[in-house]
């Protein structure tokens, strides 16, 4: 085990935010930094790759893991299930490596709970409209389902007091290099 205890990251974001782009932009900075892999019952979207983007799973294997008690925190979400494995999440924490994980707000709450030294980072769209033209660019969703995810962010939205920080993602990179930064200057402070 190491010295040096690994850092576990929330990041938080309403559906269509560019959060996943953000994130990408980070470990780009910092190749160290591990993405937590959460495991979705939703069908993969293009270019999406199991074991990359989210474990693909049944819902039945995904109901027997959370029976296991498997999962840091789980969630329903627009009627898919979500859930993060604690395992990977625990082994990078005691071996040193900072880990980010990809929640909405619901599992982060959970994680919160369970694991207070936790760092917490809510992501927000410059405005709703540009909320709704990031989805609607995204082509995925039918309008029901569409209409459901901005329902759904404006709920999230006034869950974003309840993270360390708030970061508006205007621009991937710029949004990027500001987490990087608040996780290194959390790492000064817990030396």
């Amino acid at each position: 085990m190491s010295e040096k205890t690994g850092k576990l990251v929330i990041i938080s974001a309403p559906s269509g935010t560019g959060k996943g782009t953000v994130i990408n932009e980070l470990l780009k900075l910092r190749p160290d930094f591990v993405f937590s892999v959460s495991a979705t019952t939703r069908k993969p979207r293009p270019g999406e790759v199991d074991g990359i983007a989210y474990h693909f799973i049944t819902e039945h294997r995904f109901k027997e893991m959370s029976d296991n008690n498997e999962f840091l925190e789980y969630a329903e979400y627009i009627g898919e299930f979500y859930g993060t494995p604690a395992k990977p999440v625990d082994e990078c924490i005691n071996s040193g490596i900072t880990i980010l994980l990809d929640v909405e707000v619901q599992g982060a709450k959970q994680v919160m709970q369970k694991k207070p030294d936790a760092l917490s980072i809510f992501i927000t769209p410059p405005d709703m409209r540009e909320l709704e033209n990031r989805l609607r660019g995204r082509g995925t969703d039918s309008e029901e389902k569409l209409i459901a995810r901005l329902k759904r962010a404006q709920i999230e939205l006034e869950e974003k007091s309840n993270y360390n920080y708030i970061i508006v993602n205007d621009d991937a990179s710029r949004a990027a290099n500001e987490i990087l930064t608040i996780i290194d200057n959390n790492d000064r402070k817990d030396k």
